[in-house]
Order: C-alpha cells, then sequence, then structure tokens
C-alpha cells in the first residue's frame, strides 16, 4: 500500500502488525471475522449472555458430561462467540459455521481415519523399539515405571488414591482435546487472516500424526506391559484424579474413536509444543516463554500415565517443529507476515476487530 494513500485511521492496525497490510475488506478496512464493535453488544448484555452461556454449559457437564468430540466442542464454541457477540446479527453469527465448516470436516476425516489407521495398510505393529530406547534412557528401567514408582501409591493401579498432583495433570491431559480449537477461536474472533495461519498448522500437524501412524503403528507402554512386552509392569492411568469429580471415564469414551497403536509420535506432546512454538514466536511479552512449560507438563503427564515413551515425546516434538517451518516456508513464499508485534485478546476493548471497527 502506498504510504500517501494509507488512511491514517487504519494505519496504528497495519503497523502494529495485528493483521497484514492489504487484507481488507470491500470497504478498505482489515479484514475480520467479527465485527466485535457492534453498538448492540453492551458490556451489560455481554455479561448478562456470558453468564447464561456459563450456566448451559454446567449443566451440560452435570447432566451430560465433558464434550469428547470435534462437533460437541466446535459448537460450543460457536455459542461462545454468540454470547460474546450477543448484538450482533445471525449474519455475523451464521459466518463462524461458513469458515468453520471446511476445517471440522478435515477433523472428522482425521479422527475416524486414525480410528482405522492400522486397518488400512496392514502392517506389523511395533513393539520392542521404543522400550529399547527408554530403558536405556531409564537405566534398565522405562521412565515411566521410575514415575509411577515414585508417584503413584504402591500398589500402582487405576484405583489406588489419587494425589493433588494427578487433578493437575489429568486436567493438563484433557487440553489437549480443546486447546487448539480455542486458540481458533480466539483468533478467529480477532482476525480471520491469523486464524487461518493457526488452523493451517493445527490441520497439518494433525494428518502429519495420521500418515505417520498408518506406516508406523506402535504400541504404547499400557498395551506393552499388558502384553507382557515390559519386564517392569506399569499401568495406565489416565483419569486418575478426576474420578472423585465423576470424571474419571472421559478417556474411555474418546478410546472408542481412537486407535491404541496410534501412539508415535505422540499428538498430545507435539499439538502442545505446536501451541508453545507458536505462542513464542507470535507474541513479543517476555511472558511468552512459560508457554514452553506446557508441553513439558504435558509430557511428563504423558509419561506418568503410560500414555507414551518418551521417544514418542521426542517425535511430536520434531513433528511439530517441522509444522512450523513447513508452514512458516509456505507464507514467505506466499508473501506473508510471519509474526505479530503485540497481541491483544478478545476481552480486549481493542481486540483486533474492535481496532479496525473504531479506527
Amino acid at each position: 500500500m502506498d504510504e500517501s494513500t494509507r488512511d491514517p485511521a487504519r494505519s496504528d492496525v497495519l503497523d502494529e502488525g495485528l493483521l497484514d497490510d492489504g487484507v481488507l475488506d470491500e470497504d478498505g478496512m482489515p479484514e475480520s471475522a467479527v465485527p466485535d464493535n457492534n453498538p448492540l453488544t453492551s458490556r451489560r448484555g455481554r455479561i448478562a449472555a456470558m453468564v447464561v452461556f456459563v450456566g448451559g454449559f454446567g449443566l451440560w457437564l452435570a447432566f451430560i458430561g465433558l464434550p469428547t468430540d470435534v462437533v460437541q466442542i466446535v459448537a460450543w464454541l460457536w455459542v461462545l462467540t454468540i454470547a460474546w457477540n450477543f448484538g450482533a446479527g445471525w449474519r455475523t453469527h451464521m459466518q463462524f459455521l461458513r469458515d468453520w465448516w471446511g476445517p471440522v470436516a478435515f477433523l472428522l476425516v482425521y479422527l475416524y481415519s486414525r480410528g482405522l489407521a492400522d486397518e488400512l495398510i496392514p502392517l506389523p505393529v511395533h513393539v520392542t523399539e521404543p522400550i529399547v530406547f527408554d530403558e536405556w534412557l531409564g537405566g534398565g528401567t522405562t521412565p515411566t515405571r521410575h514415575l509411577q514408582d515414585w508417584l503413584c501409591e504402591q500398589p500402582c493401579s487405576l484405583d489406588s488414591p489419587p494425589q493433588w498432583y494427578d487433578v493437575v495433570f489429568t486436567t493438563v491431559y484433557f487440553t489437549h482435546f480443546i486447546a487448539g480449537l480455542s486458540i481458533a477461536v480466539v483468533l478467529w474472533l480477532m482476525t480471520r487472516t491469523e486464524w487461518v495461519r493457526w488452523m493451517r498448522r493445527y490441520l497439518a500437524i494433525s494428518f502429519g500424526a495420521l500418515v505417520i501412524y498408518i506406516l508406523y503403528p506402535m504400541a504404547p507402554p499400557w498395551m506393552a506391559s499388558q502384553d507382557g512386552y515390559l519386564a517392569d509392569e506399569v499401568v495406565r492411568l489416565t483419569g486418575r484424579g478426576w474420578s472423585d469429580m465423576g470424571l474419571g471415564g472421559f478417556h474411555l469414551v474418546l478410546a472408542n474413536v481412537g486407535n491404541p497403536v496410534a501412539a508415535m509420535p505422540s499428538l498430545h506432546a507435539g499439538l502442545a509444543a505446536l501451541i508453545a512454538f507458536y505462542g513464542v514466536q507470535r507474541l513479543r511479552t517476555s511472558w511468552r516463554w512459560a508457554l514452553l512449560l506446557y508441553p513439558l507438563v504435558m509430557s511428563f503427564t504423558l509419561v506418568y500415565y503410560a500414555e507414551h515413551y518418551v521417544i514418542d515425546i521426542i517425535g511430536g516434538f520434531a513433528l511439530a517443529l517441522a509444522v512450523m517451518i513447513g508452514c512458516d516456508a509456505w507464507e514467505r513464499r506466499r508473501g506473508e507476515r510471519t509474526r505479530y508485534s503485540s497481541v491483544k485478546g478478545p476481552s480486549s476493548t481493542s481486540a483486533g476487530s474492535t481496532s479496525a471497527g473504531s479506527a
């Protein structure tokens, strides 16, 4: 855009790097998914709508349980955007469906293809290779066994009394199913351009993992232990810590559409690393480095709960790094910017779309 003809009313938005210069709507304003600066969405109305949302979601939790599939999670996120922009018209709210149906369809294909990955190409399930690596790393015993001896009351089982940290670990484990899509909703509310970039990475890591699951089926530690491959038994502890809240069985629901030999790489660790890498790249605050704690705690949880070997975690981190590098290279070739100068969340009065509207 020619500096001499740039509208000063929107120069701040473009200069801050919140949106790409040149990504403008038909009125010449920066593109945004939702006109958050809607005069009908008063602060009082928004608060009331959010209270109703929280109450409705609480009732859903009490009578139905946690949303555990893509459709449920995205549906609730859509309702959340409606509550947030309560005063906007239905045309605005329907824009969510127009933007999200494609990614949701891709994620459904991924989810159910993942469940059939070991049947699409009949290949032998790898069991001993990760055991050899992890036992070497743990001095003859897998790190999972070391952690369960240290943290789990003996004899260790899913029924043994959970500790306070089990609540933390199980909560971190569950964030895998909502964190990526929640970030997507925040970005969608701010600017559709950045939402597209995040969804590109989110879908890329999902389908990258799927290809590896098809070509390299591998048994996780809990399965190898059940089948007698581990000298030192380990126990699957997933869900431990939420049992006292009546939510301990959520992982069993997810297992119905899962694939027990889709273990290498760990997508739990990979997606957590992708979120951290993306945040470190996009944000400018010095606190962004704290995001690296997320994949570390997630990885600790996965190994302790016997969901993954350490080598799976390394594979997940490597896949996340490859996705970041690949998507960055793709966007540079297309002339897109690669990072924010600053970020303001949708709770701010000057989120990306609000800034555009008020400029």
